[in-house]
């Protein structure tokens, strides 16, 4: 906004000393016109400042969402209404998933304590306006990265928790082997995804059709496959494996094996506060380098002896430490002690150590023929 009303200060001063041009005006008279110009540009400045709403007041404020975190000492983070294995809430009404996790990495790298997180459950719909409010400090929960959201909607993914893609789910008794014998099928998809947005261009593009039966919430959309309300049920991969858990009877149904998007999942962010983007980045990035070097939650405290420069950096010995980004120097080591590495957490919410037994796959590392890979911590 500065950059524009600067411009717009400049054009309307521009404007009126051509318009004078050929009169003859006293030193006096043009300082006063220039003053005159000046107040009128001020006063405008603070009307379009007015209508801008929080965000250009917390710009002029000077104060970073890392500041307002610290001062109330706890993060608030926006989570899903419930998807298994990636923001859920458990018998005893503790929120637990790789999401959830994530959140949790970053109030240990910020406040030390990784409980230090309130979670507010957004449907698709919300979880958008939630984060461009202030609302939520930060969104995990199942989001796909697009062009759209990255830009249009003022919003920073500062990097991929979980690379999904969009499958269907039938019940057995169909008959149905492939997701190309689905033509004139009614299918159970949740509104406000990039989930409804695939559905249609892959029938489009099949030359099939479709009858779409539209749920608010995944939990309202699996309960309607349930229910028989549709014959296929349709979101990214890994959460039909997570929504097929709550079926009546999770032995009726059957995820066919076409995939037909990119569903890349991560953490967002408003824009506008890159030194809270870089935290949020690089919390993420911790976790995946720890991973590759083998720190884990169990051996953090004897690998603060390590001689590795990588480890030691890592886990802030050595290296930037908590310079840059403006928090504790012994963030990472905070992150991995209390929460665990990406391959710690991947197996305990989502893996073969959950209920959901997915199988790592592109979401190994780099060097294990998957495709996480983080930029170095030095």
């Amino acid at each position: 906004m500065t950059k524009k009303l600067s411009m717009l200060s400049l054009g309307i001063i521009t404007a009126f000393a051509l318009s004078g041009c050929g009169e003859q005006s006293s030193s006096d008279q043009s300082q006063k016109t220039i003053a005159d110009l000046n107040a009128k540009v001020a006063e405008l400045e603070a009307k379009l400042s007015n209508q801008s709403g929080g965000s250009a007041s917390v710009a002029s404020s000077g104060e970073s969402l890392l500041d307002k975190v610290l001062s109330k000492g706890e993060l608030t983070c926006g989570v899903s209404t419930g998807l298994p294995g990636f923001s859920n809430p458990n018998s005893k009404g503790e929120w637990e998933g790789i999401d959830v996790e994530f959140c949790q990495a970053v109030a240990a790298a910020v406040l030390g304590d990784k409980t230090k997180v309130k979670y507010v459950p957004l449907t698709a719909k919300e979880r958008f306006t939630a984060l461009q409010s202030g609302e939520i400090d930060i969104l995990s929960r199942n989001t796909t990265w697009t062009l759209h959201r990255d830009t249009a909607l003022g919003l920073n993914f500062a990097g991929v928790n979980y690379y999904d893609g969009q499958g269907f789910m039938v019940k057995k008794d169909l008959g149905v082997k492939s997701a190309k014998e689905l033509d004139g099928a009614s299918v159970c998809v949740q509104s406000g995804t990039t989930t409804e947005l695939n559905l249609a261009d892959y029938f489009r593009n099949t030359g099939m059709s479709y009858n779409p039966v539209v749920f608010d919430t995944a939990a309202q959309t699996s309960a309607g496959f349930d229910s028989g309300r549709c014959d296929v049920l349709t979101t990214d991969q890994s959460g039909l494996y997570a929504l097929r858990l709550n079926l009546k009877d999770p032995g009726s149904a059957a995820v066919l094996p076409e995939i037909i998007s990119k569903e890349p999942l991560g953490p967002v962010v408003r824009q506008g506060d890159d030194k809270w983007f870089n935290i949020v980045k690089w919390t993420l990035s911790a976790m995946v380098n720890a991973e590759e070097y083998g720190i884990t939650s169990k051996n953090a405290d004897d690998m603060l002896k390590s001689t590795d420069p990588n480890i030691k950096r890592i886990l802030g010995v050595d290296g930037p430490k908590g310079k840059g980004l403006g928090i504790r120097d012994d963030w990472g080591y905070q992150v991995i002690k209390q929460v665990g590495n990406y391959g710690e957490s991947f197996e305990r919410t989502v893996g073969t150590g959950s209920p959901l037994q997915i199988s790592r796959g592109v979401n190994a590392l780099w060097n294990e023929g998957g495709f996480m890979y983080a930029p170095p911590i030095r």
